[in-house]
């Protein structure tokens, strides 16, 4: 049997992140031999173009971490309307020098929890919009757009109630074949 190792990028440093708890949440849903490298972000720099070359190796840690993987899951909060900063520093940073792009290939899938009714939707637009061209092949349907409610999560941190399971399972078993089919 084949073993998958998904790169998860959550898009928040909040410790106690709805983004970070569904990330966790997911990974009891998916099938024996993937395994989750829940990649950190919050100790890069900024991303600098004089740096190319001189990178921190924060960065090169990054990098490395996105090569071994064969998938990529994104798993993202929505800031006015659009990805958190940290996220697209990361996205930079994966993608820099020019030529060197560790994000290419690697086939994604983009998720997002909220407390608001529209749960992420635009924020997972724009990061699709940019890992289009960073040349990521990215799961377009089913789409999630997690609205957070009391019962989401149980107290163990897993899903909390039968149909956001059934529905994030569904999410799941597409996202599983998305990778099967491009991760080569």
């Amino acid at each position: 049997m084949a073993s998958y190792r998904i790169a998860v990028v959550v898009g928040s440093l909040r410790k106690d992140s709805i983004n970070r708890k569904l990330a966790r949440a997911l990974e009891p849903l998916f099938p024996a031999g993937f395994s989750f490298e829940h990649l950190e972000i919050g100790d890069l720099p900024l991303y600098n173009q004089d740096e190319d070359g001189h990178e921190a190796p924060s960065v090169l840690r990054l990098r490395a971490e996105i090569q071994a993987a064969q998938g990529l899951l994104f798993v993202t909060p929505e800031y006015n309307r659009s990805i958190p900063g940290v996220l697209k520093n990361a996205l930079d940073h994966g993608s820099r020098p020019y030529g060197k792009n560790s994000w290419a290939k690697k086939p994604a899938g983009v998720i997002g929890a909220s407390i608001g009714a529209a749960g992420t939707a635009m924020a997972q637009q724009h990061l699709r919009n940019v890992l289009a061209y960073l040349d990521v092949p990215t799961l377009g349907q089913p789409e999630a757009f997690i609205q957070v409610k009391d019962d989401t999560f149980a107290a163990d941190g897993s899903i909390g109630n039968e149909g956001s399971k059934k529905f994030l399972q569904g999410w799941v078993d597409a996202y599983v074949g998305w990778v099967q089919r491009h991760a080569g």
